[in-house]
């Protein structure tokens, strides 16, 4: 079955280039450009992010031939005793921990740390410290700090990689995943923003055993750039118990997958950036760019508001061809910030990129029920007793392409089976209290997670039918903008929500400005437009149908206008960024 009467031109792999810099392939080059660098008693520093394979760099810098090597793992408290001392964040649940706001010196020996500083200072010859932290020892003579992305962590764990000093190689995925999310990935993206600047060389560990490295001044140049362009994320997909099939298309994926079920399109806490440096790609954490240009990217109000945060998440849904979400809640600001130690909250919003005739979303209460009743049904359900009666308390309302629906956090939803969601939200993607999952296992054989218990303590029960209808279901109304002639419409979000989200319907140029504020937009109808400046301060920038991409802040104005194939015709961009609190 065919989604689209055209052939789709959905990158997988966007990619920035970078003019007159250069990337370093594979460890024997590496090694020859660091020798040039080096001298008979130099200190070289080797640091990783967690879940870069150490035994695959020991190989690296055991032809340095160093007379001494330092490794921090020895550094670190042993992993039982992390663990234990991590107790309070991991938690019990399988889930949800408690954000850590620590360092890596909180779980290190610092006798050790200070016997490892006087070693270095003390050793004749060539030095190597290398490790997660090494620069907590010494940044050295030569810096060269080894990054990868945290999609391809979350693969290592699948495969068996454990958390950082660890011993939970067989832990399932959630729990692993967790403790990235909650603490490791959180103090290791907090070191190295505190080392950015005294980079000597970076390292891409992606791809095992095809090691990329720039330069410092590459690394940072590039940051830069990106920071004043249009640009886009690096997705990634992956299949789950409710998934479909239109993304398989669309986006020109394995058509052998069994589905996809949902994708991160435009999350840099998440995704990755692709940057090309004379025909070679070198793949680097979106995150790296929002932590060194955080004003630049995000606005000064959006900055002040969020910190080094990117607050803005869109990501596909799609249960074309799959099944029903789980029935769900996310837990209101107050509630999160107490129990886990997040600033703001997952509200969100489903945008209908496309639908089958019979595609529903399930949003919001129904009149006159008794919660006691809806809970107990609930936690019977949880138990295998019964079949939870989701139309018996919940709205189920038709969902055809372009509508929009509101979720402001504490809103009972799920999209019904036959919707292509993008969904606009806040982004700790995390928090969702699953309250029925259908009677379903996930795609590894054990029941998905069910938090009713979290889910009855911030349920709004008077969000009911009318108020629903009223506030949340296609509350779209028309705006003028100034400059644009192009049908403007204010399409949500609601007014608890610090999101707005504006659709373009365009056949001509229309006019941008970002207002001091990161712009986040998604092609959602038509198939390629293109994004310039009236005063040619970046190049002239593609996107296809159903492609998310960022404009950053110091960005102050752009056009969008159909090309390419939509020349002359008429496309619609959905624009979402952080409403003005003033």
């Amino acid at each position: 079955m065919s989604y689209l009467n055209f052939k789709s031109k959905y990158d997988k792999f966007p990619k920035t280039l970078i003019k007159g810099h250069k990337a370093i392939t594979g460890y024997d080059a590496i090694k020859e450009e660091l020798l040039s660098k080096m001298n008979d008693q130099s200190v070289l520093v080797f640091d990783y992010y967690p879940g870069v394979y150490e035994d695959e760099v020991m190989n690296l810098v055991k032809s340095l031939n160093p007379s001494c090597i330092i490794e921090t793992i020895d550094i670190f408290k042993d992993g039982k005793d992390i663990t234990e001392q991590l107790k309070y964040h991991l938690t019990d649940d399988r889930t949800f921990g408690k954000m850590y706001y620590g360092d890596f010196e909180d779980f290190i020996d610092m006798d050790k740390l200070q016997e490892a500083k006087e070693q270095v200072e003390c050793t004749d010859g060539i030095v190597v410290v290398c490790g997660v932290a090494a620069s907590l020892v010494t940044r050295g003579d030569l810096y060269v700090y080894f990054d990868m992305a945290r999609w391809e962590i979350q693969l290592r764990y699948r495969k068996g990689m454990t958390n950082y000093k660890a011993d939970n190689a067989n832990e399932e995925i959630l729990k692993k995943n967790k403790r990235g999310f909650f603490i490791e990935w959180r103090i290791a993206d907090k070191h190295k923003q505190r080392n950015f600047e005294y980079f000597d060389y970076l390292i891409d560990t992606n791809k095992v055993n095809e090691p990329k490295m720039i330069t410092g001044d590459t690394f940072r140049h590039s940051l830069n750039v990106l920071s004043k362009t249009p640009f886009r994320t690096v997705p990634y997909f992956d299949p789950g118990v409710w998934g479909g099939q239109w993304m398989k298309e669309v986006c020109n994926l394995n058509p052998d997958e069994i589905n996809y079920a949902w994708s991160f399109d435009g999350v840099p806490e998440e995704n990755s950036i692709l940057f090309v440096y004379d025909g070679v790609s070198f793949e680097l954490p979106a995150m790296d760019l929002v932590l060194y240009k955080p004003k630049e990217l995000l606005g000064a109000q959006v900055f002040a508001r969020f910190g080094a945060e990117y607050p803005i998440r869109f990501d596909f849904l799609d249960t074309i061809g799959g099944q029903n979400l789980s029935l769900q809640v996310h837990p209101l600001t107050e509630y999160i910030h107490r129990n886990y130690g997040m600033a703001y909250t997952q509200d969100e919003s489903y945008y209908i990129l496309d639908a089958v005739d019979d595609a529903c979303v399930y949003l919001g209460l129904k009149e006159g029920i008794d919660p006691s009743e809806m809970i107990e049904d609930l936690r019977e359900a949880e138990k295998g007793k019964i079949q939870f009666d989701a139309e018996k308390y919940i709205n189920k309302f038709p969902a055809k392409k372009h509508d929009h629906f509101l979720i402001p956090a504490g809103t009972c939803h799920c999209s019904g089976a036959g919707a292509m969601v993008l969904e606009i939200s806040a982004t700790p993607y995390i928090f969702t209290y699953k309250l029925w999952d259908w009677g379903r296992v996930g795609l590894d054989g054990r029941p998905r997670p069910i938090n009713v218990e979290h889910g009855k303590n911030v349920i709004q029960w008077d969000r009911t039918t009318e108020w629903v209808k009223n506030n949340l279901v296609n509350a779209t109304y028309e705006v003028k903008e100034e400059g644009n002639d192009c049908l403007v419409e204010h399409t949500g979000l609601h007014e608890l929500e610090f999101i707005e989200t504006r659709r373009y319907t365009i056949t001509d140029t229309s006019y941008h400005k970002t207002n001091g504020t990161v712009n986040q937009l998604n092609l959602i109808d038509g198939i390629e437009a293109i994004v310039e400046s009236p005063t040619n301060e970046f190049e002239p920038f593609v996107v296809h149908y159903a492609e998310t991409f960022i404009i950053p802040a110091s960005i102050k104005e752009y056009t969008i206008r159909p090309y390419g194939e939509s020349e002359n015709k008429e496309i619609k961009v959905i624009k979402a960024y952080v409403r003005n609190v003033n």
